[in-house]
């Protein structure tokens, strides 16, 4: 399997200019995560990908620290955050285990689209749940199995993913049912406060969860 790093800068202009499936699933979840947000709040992003999401909301706090740990898609957040004017953004490229900085903690951390592709999730967590302050929140949205049987080209898909994965083509996917996710977020120091699937079909699982 290609390493991680090498994958997402493979695929960084790719993804840049690729349109969102769901827009009304996408703003709505959007929406919901802004309502949770301080103008105060010092904000962190892992796995911010070319940084959309990030310069969306970077108006509705003081501070937003977009990191991804794929030097290419922080180049082009970098490039669009200038573009667009928006300076409280800092864009660094880091994995999740290294993206607190000398002690920072944070009110609130996102991982938007990210945790179904973090191996060894609980530590993940664990390491997340020490980056923010005590009440802070953690807000995910996680591509989830469904409960219901699996769409035709979501089976085709996983079928053919252990191949493309050997081949450098897919990252690593972590499948899981919602109620497997939020246990471990649990377990890992959360209480859930608010949840749902945005979309429905495909669960993108929406948590937001406290730090306790």
């Amino acid at each position: 399997m290609t390493e991680p790093t090498a994958f997402w800068d493979s695929i960084a202009e790719k993804y840049a200019k690729r349109p969102i499936t769901d827009l009304e699933a996408y703003h709505y979840s959007l929406d919901r995560t802004r309502s949770y947000l301080a103008p105060t709040d010092h904000v962190l992003e892992l796995g911010c990908g070319t940084g959309s999401t990030a310069l969306l909301l970077a108006d509705s706090v003081a501070r937003y620290t977009a990191s991804d740990l794929s030097p290419k898609m922080i180049e082009i957040g970098q490039t669009k955050a200038k573009t667009q004017g928006t300076d409280n953004v800092e864009f660094i490229a880091t994995d999740v285990s290294d993206a607190q900085h000398a002690g920072t903690v944070y009110d609130t951390v996102l991982a938007l689209n990210l945790l179904h592709l973090l191996q060894d999730l609980p530590t993940r967590l664990s390491e997340i749940h020490a980056m923010i302050k005590p009440g802070g929140l953690l807000i995910s949205k996680t591509v989830c199995l469904p409960t219901k049987g699996l769409p035709l080209k979501y089976r085709l898909m996983k079928g053919i993913l252990p191949l493309a994965q050997m081949l450098g083509k897919a990252p690593y996917v972590n499948f899981m049912t919602t109620t497997k996710l939020e246990q471990i977020i649990t377990a890992a120091g959360f209480e859930i406060l608010e949840t749902g699937n945005y979309p429905v079909m495909l669960p993108g699982r929406y948590v937001v969860a406290r730090k306790i």
